[in-house]
């Protein structure tokens, strides 16, 4: 496993576990980008949604894209496999796994 690799998944992991933390599972795109840089990641706005769309691809969240003055704001809400995921509970492929709190 590449270095490149255990970034990407405790990212992914973070972006989970954020979503967690917020009433009714959902935050947008910048506010996920300040938590994951918040858990010392340097990470740009097209990470993080490439991160969102592989999370989605994977069922671990749903992404609705709102239009907005400047494109598109991107808004991710977590599955139940997703907080699965994010608790530790079950493991996915390209998501590190939650270790010991």
């Amino acid at each position: 496993m590449s270095m490149a690799d255990i970034l990407a998944g405790d990212q992914r992991l973070v972006i989970l576990r954020a979503l967690t933390e917020v009433p009714g599972y959902s935050l947008n795109e910048a506010v996920l980008k300040t938590g994951v840089q918040h858990f010392g990641h340097r990470i740009g706005q097209d990470m993080v949604r490439a991160h969102l769309e592989y999370l989605a691809r994977h069922g671990l969240l749903a992404v609705e894209k709102i239009k907005a003055e400047r494109g598109e704001l991107w808004v991710a809400t977590l599955t139940a496999l997703g907080e699965d995921v994010a608790a530790g509970n079950a493991t996915h492929i390209g998501v590190a796994r939650r270790g010991a709190d």
